[in-house]
């Protein structure tokens, strides 16, 4: 039987093409291959100035509808609170409902919920729509989705009154005396103050609305993920994150992401010669992505026996990749070789020789890692769970501790001078899942979803979310 499905995603193809919107679309385009209608709802960053009822419109891309929510961290829908904002956007909720009922879907599966916010599960829930969602990142457990301290050390997530969470946001965005005031306070202080704040029992305060809307993300997270039918887990880390953090684990199915493997057979990857090694970075160019790091560490290798290739849109984040090109400046071999098309990507690994993860994140696995596999590249990767569980120390790749230049240097260098061990690890490259096996196990869950609703909660009425102004008011 054809299935409508309807998907979400923090933000789309074709004005952006990262691990989490290629995964969306490769997911849709594979629906639509075995027959099923899709839709998208996804956000659309912008900072023009907007009514609430001009932020939503709709567009067409590779036959798939495409339904946008033109998303700006600013008051809307009757809300003033940028935090809550974050997570609880009445706006979107209340337009995402009617086009439930507008376009009637079948299945409901989020890729994420960052700007639309986690109350389209609301949506779904009230119109009986089955509901599933896959992580690919923190974004449900933590504020700034990376799981990372201001020193770089990992976070468990949030404490029990999220203390912690309004220590580092109010460190991290706010300026001047709160933000140096923020970043000396115990945790377990931030906490106590945090839920006096919920309860009510603290005077009004700057930012205490803030406070407030942090300190409950969590548990209102929680009790939606908990209304699902199923949650499909990328990896075992994932898993143990959100178990950790209240969600419950019979909804949670592990399976790794699966990438289009059409193309890779054109570019067979043989023994390598003599030559400079070359090595490549292909992903965002933002700090938490760590390129500055690599290039750090390509300082150290001997000029002439590598090259280094950086992929990625520098006017994503203009300063910091000026910041990256001038840093590279005086090191022979690196080129900024700017973005492409998806369909490209076996292309352009017949190119490299190895591939650079240098993330100061907790990475969920980035695809471009299961591509690498793919194309028998060997990866260096930052020693992080969601990276080790693909990337085998010695045996496909090397790992090396997280921001640490000269650790990253040495594995380059020892690559750059013994071809042998790059041919080694090459050949013990596993194949990836594909796409097509990917969305098989999507459906035989969406198949079996009558059997599976034993460990789903419904969504406590108290938390439940109320209509904001009609959004197709144009004024």
């Amino acid at each position: 039987m054809a299935l409508h499905v309807l998907l979400t995603v923090h933000q789309f193809l074709p004005e952006y093409a990262s691990g989490t919107e290629v995964l969306t679309y490769s997911v849709a385009s594979e629906l639509m291959r075995r027959g099923h209608r899709v839709s998208v709802f996804t956000a659309f960053p912008t900072t023009a100035p907007l009514a609430d009822g001009a932020r939503f419109d709709q567009v067409e891309y590779q036959g798939i509808d495409v339904y946008r929510f033109h998303h700006d961290r600013v008051p809307m829908g009757g809300q003033s609170v940028t935090m809550e904002l974050e997570y609880i956007n009445k706006l979107s909720a209340h337009y995402f409902a009617e086009l439930i009922a507008r376009i009637k879907p079948d299945i409901l599966h989020c890729f994420h919920l960052s700007r639309l916010g986690i109350c389209l599960i609301d949506g779904a829930a009230a119109a009986g729509l089955p509901a599933y969602y896959t992580p690919t990142d923190f974004w449900s457990v933590c504020p700034t989705y990376r799981l990372i301290l201001e020193d770089g050390s990992a976070c468990a997530g949030p404490s029990r009154n999220a203390g912690n969470c309004v220590r580092h946001l109010m460190s991290t965005m706010r300026g001047g005396r709160a933000a140096s005031f923020a970043r000396f306070v115990p945790d377990a202080v931030a906490d106590a103050a945090a839920k006096l704040t919920v309860d009510g029992m603290l005077p009004p305060y700057p930012f205490h609305q803030d406070v407030a809307a942090v300190a409950r993300r969590k548990d209102f997270n929680t009790a939606r993920l908990n209304a699902l039918h199923g949650i499909v887990s990328p990896t075992r880390m994932m898993t143990a994150v959100l178990v950790g953090n209240g969600v419950d684990r019979r909804l949670i199915r592990q399976s790794a992401y699966g990438i289009d493997l059409d193309g890779y057979d054109k570019y067979p990857r043989h023994a390598r010669g003599s030559g400079a090694v070359k090595f490549g970075f292909i992903g965002t160019l933002s700090p938490h992505k760590g390129c500055h790091v690599l290039i750090d560490a390509f300082r150290h290798v001997e000029p002439g026996r590598a090259r280094l290739y950086v992929y990625g849109n520098t006017r994503e984040f203009p300063g910091y990749s000026d910041a990256l090109e001038r840093r590279a400046a005086g090191i022979g071999g690196v080129e900024f070789c700017g973005t492409f098309a998806n369909d490209r990507i076996a292309e352009i690994f017949a190119g490299l020789d190895v591939l650079v993860v240098p993330s100061l994140w907790h990475e969920n696995t980035p695809l471009v890692i299961y591509s690498a596999m793919a194309s028998k590249c060997p990866v260096v990767g930052s020693d992080f769970s969601g990276i080790s569980e693909v990337v085998r120390d010695g045996r496909n790749g090397l790992l090396f501790p997280s921001g640490d230049v000269m650790g990253l240097a040495e594995r380059l260098n020892r690559l750059a001078g013994d071809r042998a061990l790059l041919d080694r690890l090459s050949a013990n490259c596993p194949p990836p899942k594909s796409t097509q096996d990917y969305v098989a196990e999507l459906l035989d869950l969406y198949a079996a979803r009558d059997t599976a609703v034993a460990g789903r909660r419904e969504i406590p009425e108290t938390t439940a979310v109320a209509a904001p102004v009609d959004p197709c008011r144009t004024s």
